[in-house]
């Protein structure tokens, strides 16, 4: 019986998730809207759908946003599949973020995440904590927010 009630686990391979970068999208008159783009590899054979998440990013040990949603997304098989979260970024959390980064090549982050995810052998939430790097096209980030500003 106990093998029955964990056995969704037992034989679904979590997925692997990184967060690939970062771009802005708009500015308004509060602050920006950035896309956060993951890359999700699925170990698996066979497809997942991902039916909900939720999440917080943390860049330099800063919280910069979070948020949550219901769409549905397909992960093929033993592919890589991109992911894009839009999320809305006040510009004094913007301003804090970019203080705090030393080398835009190398901007830290932690992704904090549950991914309610669905396979053939059932369902499951699967937690990501995943800290890593990632490059802040900086020229570009700043150049958008002053042409948007004009």
């Amino acid at each position: 019986m106990l093998l029955f009630l964990t056995g969704c686990s037992l034989f679904i391979n979590k997925p692997d998730v990184a967060v690939k970068n970062v771009t802005l999208t708009g500015v308004d008159g509060k602050g920006v809207w950035i896309e956060i783009i993951l890359s999700v590899a699925n170990p698996n054979s066979y497809r997942l759908t991902l039916s909900k998440y939720s999440y917080d990013l943390y860049v330099s040990s800063l919280p910069l946003t979070k948020g949550e949603n219901a769409n549905t997304i397909e992960f093929p098989g033993k592919e890589v599949t991109e992911v894009r979260l839009p999320a809305r970024v006040e510009f004094r959390d913007l301003l804090k973020v970019m203080k705090a980064v030393s080398d835009p090549e190398k901007v830290p982050y932690r992704l904090i995440a549950a991914f309610n995810i669905h396979a053939p052998m059932g369902s499951i939430t699967v937690p990501v904590d995943r800290m890593g790097t990632f490059a802040l096209p900086k020229d570009a980030l700043i150049g958008g927010i002053l042409k948007h500003i004009k």
